[in-house]
């Protein structure tokens, strides 16, 4: 690992937590903007018309 020096100054037990916490935030985040800002998506959630090519 590159930034294993970031252990000396941060624990791991506060530090690994707070990562995966900001990771699952920002995809749900991203997740809620792409159902709130497209029609389809929600369309396709509710089992919306199928498109045939």
């Amino acid at each position: 690992m590159n930034q294993g020096k970031i252990w000396t100054i941060v624990n791991p037990s506060v530090g690994i937590p707070l990562l995966l916490g900001s990771v699952a935030v920002t995809a749900l985040l991203v997740h809620a903007a792409i159902l709130t800002h497209t029609t389809w998506v929600a369309a396709f959630m509710q089992g919306g018309t199928k498109l045939i090519h």
